[in-house]
C-alpha cells in the first residue's frame, strides 16, 4: 500500500510539472498584444477596490528617479482621489520596452512594466468601471498628448469591436489636459516656479529646459506655452529663461542669444528641466558632459541653428557661464509638489471628452 501512494504521489507530481510546463509552453507561444493584455486585465482584477478609475498617462521613462516620481504621483491622487482606483500608464514604446528589458538596471533601476493606455482602457471596459479618467502627465498640449487622445476615441468608438457597447454607452468618460493646456495655465505655473526658484534667480540665471515639438509635429500650436511661460517668468526676474530641446527657434543657442540681449553675459546659470519627470534629456541633454566644443573653433551650429551633441551644463560653462554639476537641478516637475497639485486640479476639473481639437479649433 505504500508502495502504491508512493507511485501514485510521482504520476500527481509529473501531471503537474507536465500541466505547468504546458501552462508555460501556451504562455510563450502568445504574441505580444495578448500577453500585455492579459498582464493588464489581471492587475485590474487583483487591485480593483472601486468602480471609477484614473489612468495617468506619461511619454514615458527607464530612470529610477522617473519611477520613484510616478510612484509619488500615484501615491498622491490615491490620496486626493479616494474612491478612484489609479493606474500609470506609458504612451511611448520604445520607453515600456526598455523599461521592460531594465535598460538602467546596471545603474540601480528597477525592471519596470508600463502598458500602453489602450492595454488600460480595453482593461478598464472590461472590469466595467462606471467612470474612467485619463489624466495627461504631459507638459504642453503636443504630440504625445495627440497620442492620448486618441487612445480615448479608440476606446470610445470600440475600434476592436469586443466592449459591450451598451457599456460604452453608459460609461463616463474624461480627459485631464497637460499643465500648460491653457493661457492660465502658464500664469499659475510661472507664480509657483518663482516662488520656489526667486532665490536662485537672484543669484543668477535659471534656465528651464523643455522639450518642445518640431514644427510639423507642433500640434495644438503648443510650443508657444515656451514663451509663454518665459515671459511670464521674467515679469518676476528678468534671469528666468525657458529653451527646448526640439522647438526651432528656442535652443539652448537662442536661450544665450537672449540671455547676451539682455545683458547677462557672465555668472551663475542653473537649469532645470521643464518636464514631469529627469529623464534621458534631463540626464543627457540638460545636465549630461556630452561636449562638441573645439579648442579654437568653439561650436559649430547645424542647419537649423543648434548645437549638437553638447549638454546644456556644457554650452553654457564653455561660453563663459559658471555652469557644472552643482548648478544643475536634476529634479522632474513632478518631484515638485506645488507644481504636481496642478495636475491633480486639472483631473479634479477634467471633462468629458468630444472633439477636443475642433473645440480648440472650430475654424479647421
Amino acid at each position: 500500500m505504500k508502495k502504491f501512494k508512493v507511485i501514485l504521489a510521482a504520476i500527481i507530481a509529473a501531471a503537474s510539472l507536465s500541466f505547468v510546463s504546458c501552462d508555460k509552453e501556451k504562455e510563450e507561444t502568445l504574441d505580444n498584444y495578448t500577453r500585455y493584455q492579459r498582464a493588464v486585465d489581471s492587475q485590474i482584477q487583483n487591485d480593483k477596490k472601486n468602480d471609477k478609475v484614473i489612468l495617468l498617462v506619461a511619454f514615458g521613462s527607464t530612470w529610477q528617479q522617473a519611477f520613484d516620481a510616478f510612484d509619488a504621483t500615484k501615491a498622491a491622487y490615491k490620496k486626493a482621489f479616494p474612491g478612484y482606483d489609479v493606474y500609470v500608464s506609458y504612451s511611448s514604446a520604445i520607453c515600456i520596452n526598455r523599461a521592460a528589458a531594465g535598460e538602467h538596471k546596471a545603474e540601480g533601476a528597477e525592471v519596470r512594466n508600463y502598458y500602453a493606455p489602450n492595454f488600460w482602457l480595453h482593461g478598464f471596459g472590461a472590469a466595467q468601471y462606471k467612470e474612467i479618467v485619463v489624466q495627461s502627465l504631459q507638459v504642453i498640449p503636443g504630440e504625445e498628448f495627440t497620442r492620448v487622445i486618441n487612445y480615448i476615441k479608440d476606446f470610445a468608438n470600440n475600434s476592436l469591436g469586443d466592449i459591450d457597447d451598451k457599456y460604452l454607452s453608459t460609461v463616463t468618460i474624461k480627459l485631464g489636459l497637460p499643465l500648460l493646456a491653457a493661457e492660465e495655465d502658464v500664469t499659475t505655473v510661472a507664480t509657483t516656479l518663482n516662488s520656489i526658484y526667486s532665490a536662485k534667480a537672484a543669484e543668477g540665471v535659471v534656465a528651464f529646459m523643455g522639450h518642445g515639438n518640431p514644427d510639423s509635429y507642433d500640434t495644438y500650436k503648443a510650443n508657444v506655452r515656451y514663451n509663454e511661460l518665459e515671459e511670464e517668468l521674467q515679469k518676476f526676474s528678468p534671469n528666468y529663461f525657458v529653451g527646448t530641446v526640439d522647438a526651432p527657434d528656442n535652443y539652448k543657442v537662442q536661450v544665450l542669444e537672449r540671455m547676451q540681449e539682455a545683458g547677462i553675459t557672465e555668472g551663475k546659470v542653473y537649469l532645470h528641466p521643464l518636464m514631469s519627470i529627469a529623464g534621458d534629456h534631463a540626464h543627457n541633454d540638460m545636465g549630461g558632459d556630452d561636449d562638441a566644443w573645439e579648442e579654437g573653433k568653439g561650436y559649430e551650429e547645424n542647419e537649423e541653428g543648434e548645437v549638437e551633441d553638447t549638454s546644456w551644463k556644457c554650452y553654457f560653462k564653455n561660453n563663459g557661464y559658471d555652469c557644472n554639476d552643482n548648478t544643475v537641478i536634476m529634479k522632474g516637475l513632478l518631484e515638485v509638489e506645488q507644481i504636481r497639485n496642478i495636475w491633480v486640479e486639472h483631473t479634479k476639473d477634467a471633462e468629458t471628452l468630444e472633439d477636443y481639437y475642433h473645440s480648440m479649433y472650430p475654424e479647421d
